[in-house]
């Protein structure tokens, strides 16, 4: 067996192993490449089908072509998709692009503090995630199934051991466990397998006429593209092998302060 056929086996097991221990389930669908793959690998864990909800958390300032990929998707694949939005933020407009939060205030309260009341309004016990150790340290910390406790807050230091294959999915109640079955996946595996399996992405990851291209994808106020030649899979795969800039140097949040990361994941951020 290939090496992307063991990654996607060993994610395939983890799905399904959160799908028969877990009553109410949802996905973060972020419309990128790695939760994109995670929708992938949803649909041959169940045979075409995807049966949880996803969800998108929406601050309004994605970029408008994001929107349009993740509604063709949901009509073509038949997907049932919760977007949660922070309305009291927006109406308020105490937002980065106002002028009225710092970006990392503002991720919090457009990203974080939506998707707490997403999962407190449908009680979901389990959130799949497209999380990778690789892309950022903090996220190198986590497990493949993660406690967050009442207050959605993520204790690095306290994680449950994971064996072989023999996973903790017994916690308290109200607590709710984050499941990243791309934890042992690489950005250049994320590539590969989108160009095995010819996984529709979203063409802002290719290089347009300007010679820039989005490596990773968020909101537009704060992610920037890259230079880059790069306009198909084959091409970026070739980047990859021989770049050494951090796959988020584009994502201006990141560099607030030296731990800002960390402080919003520890609060319950994806």
């Amino acid at each position: 067996m290939d090496y992307l056929s063991k990654l996607e086996n060993q994610s395939i097991y983890i799905f399904r192993e959160a799908f028969s221990k877990f009553e109410k389930l949802a996905m973060l669908w972020s419309i990128g490449k790695d939760s994109t793959v995670l929708l992938w690998l949803a649909r041959k864990a169940f045979f075409g089908h995807v049966p949880f909800p996803l969800v998108h958390v929406d601050t309004t300032y994605k970029i408008p072509s994001m929107i349009e990929y993740r509604d063709r998707l949901v009509r073509e694949w038949n997907l049932k998709l919760i977007v949660g939005k922070n309305e009291a933020v927006l109406k308020e407009g105490r937002t980065y692009p106002n002028g009225r939060a710092t970006r990392v205030e503002c991720c919090s309260m457009l990203k974080k503090d939506a998707l707490k009341a997403v999962i407190e309004k449908y009680q979901f016990d389990g959130v799949i995630v497209g999380v990778r150790r690789d892309e950022e340290p903090t996220r190198a910390k986590e497990r493949y199934f993660s406690p967050r406790d009442v207050n959605m807050e993520w204790k690095v230091e306290d994680q449950p051991p994971e064996l072989w294959d023999q996973f903790k999915t017994d916690f308290e109640k109200g607590v709710h466990i984050r499941i990243h079955p791309l934890l042992h996946w690489t950005e250049l595996n994320i590539w590969e397998y989108i160009e095995r399996e010819n996984i529709p992405i979203i063409p802002l990851y290719f290089a347009n006429e300007k010679g820039e291209r989005y490596r990773s994808i968020g909101c537009y106020p704060c992610t920037f593209p890259i230079k880059s030649n790069a306009r198909t899979v084959r091409e970026i795969i070739e980047e990859l092998q021989n770049t050494k800039t951090p796959e988020r140097s584009g994502r201006a949040q990141d560099k607030e302060s030296e731990d800002a990361f960390e402080k919003l994941r520890r609060d319950g951020y994806m």
